[in-house]
């Protein structure tokens, strides 16, 4: 499945330069997955069909198992736009919404620090394009949920300055917003970790098919090309279960795990372009192994696909593989020497440290089969 038309959902739909550039282009690595062919199907078929429709996925597994690549690669074969918002606990209704400023008069902007300047001037100079919370963290070079923090601190220091001011106000959207109103694909990340119950009422109202989202200046409507790509991780410290009203907004659900040994495999040697079958074969069991292990054992850390790229990159570079297995892998499911234990010994038992032992042995006699 490639960029071709074969999932374009509105064909006649004129998008901007900028728009063009957020579609997603798959690079020569991506392989394309069970989901991403289920997924594009379903919503083809049933874009049309009214009440039908499916336009809320969500995509719930383990740490590197290839969400976001997956919600991607959706943007790409429906050709759509694709942004994300990445959540946090303190979210608040203006990290979903967006946010009211007054525009300061150069008198009083000059009286406010360097950077709140910078910030508050590449606000009042943007285009309306981009969102409030991606022009902070473009300016401030801050993450998504420090931007959030920084704007708040911001507002509060423009309502001092701008005290008993006949000032102008203006609107800035969220990228949640922006992807609404605008007709994108729009990755909601982790949102089992927000705590706020009002905040979560405001997303799932926006979800629903016919939703709409109140603006202070406005009401807007979903737009029809609007898709939200939900991705969770299970188990993971901070989340709570998906809220039950968010995951009734769902139309369709994928449980991610690891992919099958040969597409760990084809994705390793794409990524990396490190090409012994043999070393990618018993590291990808080990993979494998560790996060079987680790789920029946309750162990809460992960052996997943970011892992394996990581471990493999380390070996095509002339580390140990047995070495590197702790620091890569091992060492970022657990520190816990009894749980290290059960991991290690599970190893053992299937015979894949005498397998690391092998390609070791067998890596070393080609390096000096080369030397020679």
């Amino acid at each position: 499945m490639n960029d071709t038309n074969e999932h374009l959902l509105s064909p006649a739909r004129q998008l901007t330069d900028d728009e063009q550039k957020l579609i997603w282009h798959k690079p020569l690595s991506h392989k394309v997955s069970e989901e991403e062919r289920r997924i594009s199907n379903e919503i083809k078929r049933n874009w049309n069909r009214g009440e039908m429709k499916i336009a809320n996925i969500l995509l719930e597994g383990d740490a590197g198992s290839g969400k976001t690549q997956l919600a991607k690669a959706l943007s790409a074969n429906f050709g759509l736009p694709y942004t994300k918002v990445t959540c946090f606990a303190d979210m608040d209704k203006s990290d979903i919404i967006g946010a009211i400023l007054p525009v300061l008069s150069s008198d009083r902007l000059e009286t406010m620090e360097p950077m709140e300047q910078t910030v508050l001037k590449a606000l009042y100079d943007s285009s309306g394009f981009q969102s409030i919370t991606e022009i902070l963290m473009d300016v401030m070079g801050v993450t998504q949920e420090q931007a959030a923090i920084q704007m708040r601190k911001l507002l509060q220091q423009i309502k001092e300055n701008s005290e008993g001011d006949e000032v102008e106000y203006r609107f800035y959207p969220s990228e949640i917003v922006r992807a609404y109103r605008q007709g994108y694909l729009l990755e909601i990340q982790e949102p089992t970790v927000i705590r706020d119950a009002a905040v979560l009422m405001a997303l799932n109202s926006a979800l629903e098919l016919d939703g709409s989202i109140n603006l202070p200046t406005e009401i807007i409507r979903r737009h029809p090309d609007f898709i939200a790509v939900i991705t969770t991780n299970r188990s993971y410290t901070g989340t709570r279960p998906l809220n039950e009203a968010l995951r009734d907004r769902v139309q369709h659900t994928e449980k991610m795990d690891l992919p099958t040994k040969e597409i760990m495999m084809e994705r390793a040697m794409a990524k990396t372009g490190y090409k012994d079958e043999n070393v990618l074969g018993v590291l990808a069991d080990i993979i494998m192994i560790l996060d079987k292990t680790a789920r029946a054992n309750a162990i809460k850390g992960v052996a997943g696909m970011r892992s394996f790229f990581y471990w493999v990159d380390a070996v095509a570079g002339g580390t140990s593989a047995k070495e590197s297995l702790y620091h890569k892998v091992i060492y970022k499911i657990t520190t816990d020497s009894e749980e290290i234990k059960i991991l290690e010994e599970a190893l053992q038992k299937h015979g894949l440290f005498a397998s690391l032992e092998e390609i070791q042995f067998e890596v070393k006699k080609n390096e000096n089969l080369a030397i020679h």
